[in-house]
């Protein structure tokens, strides 16, 4: 698990830190992981490279088993506002799990020549794995840091990190992406 290299076109795409999300996971793996996509969009901004900051606004319209708990606070989709917000980040927001999906999202990366793409984010397992598995699917490189995402169920992000990861991406830490960015 580590990085081998990291294509010069590339971009950050930050999947859901938002007011409502971040309150899900346990509250120490959010901060970690926030503090750590913090530190990767500040690096992607420094070098001039495209940062993504995504949030969700519901859900598919499918059927599923799980319904949404209740009414959102009007706040719920708000981006945290650590992450900032600079005139060259690109805004997107979703109705599904990964943020291609219905979005102008691979079209906008496209026009930018983006080759590679980093995606940090919460959760691990669903819309972080969901961009991530699309991504690679469309043909970026993929790079996963690992400790910029969290899960609301630790499981579910170690399944995540183990068994789907390697398939899709390289993964590895902020740390080890920062210091082949520079």
């Amino acid at each position: 698990m580590s990085f081998t290299t990291i294509d010069a076109r590339s971009a950050l795409v930050v999947i859901d830190l938002q007011k409502g999300i971040v309150a899900l996971p346990p509250q120490d793996l959010a901060r970690q992981a926030i503090g750590n996509a913090v530190h990767l969009v500040e690096t992607f901004r420094a070098l001039g490279r495209p940062v993504v900051l995504v949030n969700v606004l519901g859900g598919a319209p499918g059927r599923t088993d799980r319904k949404p708990n209740g009414d959102r606070p009007s706040d719920w989709a708000e981006l945290l506002p650590e992450l900032g917000q600079a005139p060259n980040d690109i805004r997107i927001s979703k109705r599904t799990w990964g943020a291609f999906t219905g979005t102008s999202l691979d079209d906008r990366l496209r026009e930018l020549g983006v080759t590679d793409v980093v995606v940090c984010g919460i959760a691990t397992s669903r819309g972080v794995e969901s961009t991530a598995r699309f991504a690679h699917e469309l043909g970026y490189n993929v790079a996963l840091p690992v400790d910029a995402m969290a899960d609301a169920n630790p499981e579910a992000h170690r399944r995540s990190v183990e068994l789907t990861f390697p398939w899709i991406a390289e993964t590895g830490t902020t740390d080890e992406l920062i210091a082949l960015l520079r």
